[in-house]
C-alpha cells in the first residue's frame, strides 16, 4: 500500500524537543501539567492533550559509563490498524484510513468513554488517550490538513538534525535503508528498523535498549 511514512533516525534525535513542541503549536495544545519524577523526558507519558513525546532512557554502556536514548513517540498509523478493528466492533467507520494512509479518530468516537480503555489497550503502543476537551480518544493525526495541502508535518518541519522524516512510502524506505547501511558501518554492525512491514512509521535503532515498548 503506497502513502505517506514517517522515517525516524535515532542515531540522530538530541532531544531538542522540536518536534513534541511543534505538534503542540500546530494543533494549539497547551502544555501539560507535570512535576519532577527523576527524568528530562516531559511530560510522563502521552496524554490527551499531547501527541508527539520525546522518550528519554539512560542504560550503562558496555565501557562502564552511561548513554541516553532518545525515541521520539506518536502514532505509527499502523497498515492494519488494530485500534480500528477494536472499534469497528462498537461503532461502524468511527475510525477511518484516508488516501495517504493517515488513521483518523472521526467524531464517531464521541461517546465512546467506557471502551477507551479497551482501545487503548488495542493498540500495540498505548498510542490513544481519552480527551476530556474533546470528549473522545485523540492522538496523533498525521497533519493530514497539512499533507493534503503539500505540506510535510509539523514535526518533521521542525526536526533540526534529520532525526524525523516524512514523505512518500519509496523515499522513506530508501532513506531508512541507505541510513542502517551507514549507522552498520559506523557501529560495528548494530542496527536495525523497526515494524518495517506492519507500520508508516519506521524506526532505525543500534541498540536493543533503545527499542521502547511500553510497560505491560
Amino acid at each position: 500500500m503506497a502513502g505517506k511514512f514517517f522515517f525516524i533516525d535515532t542515531t540522530r534525535c538530541t532531544a531538542c524537543r522540536g518536534c513534541q513542541i511543534a505538534c503542540k503549536q500546530y494543533k494549539k495544545h497547551s502544555a501539560s501539567k507535570t512535576k519532577q519524577y527523576g527524568s528530562y523526558q516531559n511530560p510522563l507519558d502521552l496524554d490527551g492533550n499531547t501527541f508527539r513525546l520525546v522518550r528519554f532512557s539512560e542504560h550503562p554502556s558496555k565501557e562502564n559509563s552511561m548513554v541516553w536514548y532518545f525515541f521520539t513517540e506518536a502514532c505509527r498509523h499502523c497498515l492494519k490498524p488494530p485500534c480500528k478493528k477494536k472499534v469497528d466492533q462498537i461503532k461502524k467507520d468511527a475510525i477511518i484510513v484516508n488516501e495517504f494512509g493517515a488513521v483518523l479518530y472521526t467524531e464517531k468516537m464521541k461517546g465512546l468513554e467506557k471502551s477507551s480503555k479497551a482501545i487503548k489497550q488495542a493498540c500495540p503502543w498505548s498510542i490513544p488517550n481519552w480527551s476530556k476537551e474533546e470528549k473522545q480518544m485523540v492522538k496523533c493525526n498525521m497533519c493530514y490538513d497539512r499533507v493534503e495541502a503539500g505540506l510535510p508535518t509539523a514535526c518533521a518541519k521542525a526536526c533540526p538534525t534529520g532525526a524525523l522524516n516524512f514523505g512518500d512510502e519509496a523515499d522513506m524506505k530508501k532513506l531508512a535503508q541507505e541510513r542502517l547501511a551507514a549507522v552498520k558501518k559506523k557501529f560495528g554492525g548494530r542496527g536495525e528498523i523497526l515494524d518495517l512491514e506492519d507500520v508508516r512509521a519506521l524506526y532505525l535503532i543500534i541498540d536493543e535498549q533503545a527499542k521502547y515498548r511500553p510497560v505491560a
